[in-house]
This record gives structure tokens, C-alpha cells and sequence, in this order.
């Protein structure tokens, strides 16, 4: 597997909304993206920050993860995502190294990446995202 860059650091948040001054008033950031994930239940914000990008997720309803996510730990990082060429092949290569994963194969996401999850107990309790872009 070859990671040509960190894609995002994501950050789960109750409210998009509540967030935007801090990160564009004080941070002087811009928000250049707001969509919503159906199948996920999650309102996502985009910021760049050099080739990397800070990712706000918002829960659009108590079943979703980010909710309970937030229930569970409270605002904060929910996780880091490594951008790769090939996912679906990275996934096989970790999961023969015998790393345990959320997601088999990739699933659409954001931005109209390929996404797909591995899982905390097996990357040292960070959960990690890898991204494909189209």
C-alpha cells in the first residue's frame, strides 16, 4: 500500500453552524464545502489547510454514528484519513497483515471519494479512514 498523503482529520461536531467561527473567525480559515452524506447520517465541512483538509462532521440524526460517537467521547477528533491509489487492494493488504476492518471494500463518500474504514483495535485505537480519489 502506498499513502501519498494525509487527506483529512475529522472532526465530529454537534453543530456545523456553531463551529464556522472559530475555524474561519479565528483561524482565519474558509469553508469551501458543505454536503450531506445520506447513507452515513452525516452533514460534512470542508476547510483546507496546505494539501490536507480538516473535515467537521455533523450528525443529521441520533442513529448516526457521529452521534453516538459524540454521546459516547463528545466533541472531538473521530478520525484521520490516509489517501491511497488503490483502497480495495490496500484493504486486502492489511487485512492479510491481520488488521481488522469496518468496511471490506469502499463505499462512497464525501467530496466523491471512495472510502473505507479500519478498525481502532487494530491501528492503536485511531480510527482510520482510507480515501480513493476518483
Amino acid at each position: 500500500m502506498e499513502i501519498t498523503h494525509i487527506e483529512h482529520i475529522g472532526i465530529a461536531v454537534k453543530s456545523i453552524e456553531e463551529q464556522l467561527p472559530y475555524y474561519e473567525g479565528i483561524l482565519g480559515l474558509k469553508c469551501y464545502n458543505v454536503e450531506t452524506v445520506e447513507d452515513q447520517k452525516v452533514k460534512t465541512a470542508f476547510f483546507k489547510v496546505g494539501q490536507t483538509k480538516i473535515e467537521l462532521l455533523e450528525p443529521t440524526g441520533p442513529e448516526s454514528t457521529i452521534a453516538k460517537f459524540i454521546e459516547k467521547r463528545g466533541e472531538g477528533i473521530h478520525h484521520i484519513a490516509y489517501a491511497t491509489k488503490a483502497v480495495n487492494e490496500a484493504l486486502k493488504e492489511v487485512e492479510a497483515k491481520g488488521v481488522r476492518l469496518i468496511d471490506h471494500q469502499t463505499r462512497p463518500g464525501a467530496e466523491g471519494l471512495q472510502i473505507a474504514f479500519l478498525h481502532p483495535k487494530s491501528t492503536g485505537g485511531v480510527l482510520t479512514e482510507l480515501c480513493e480519489h476518483p
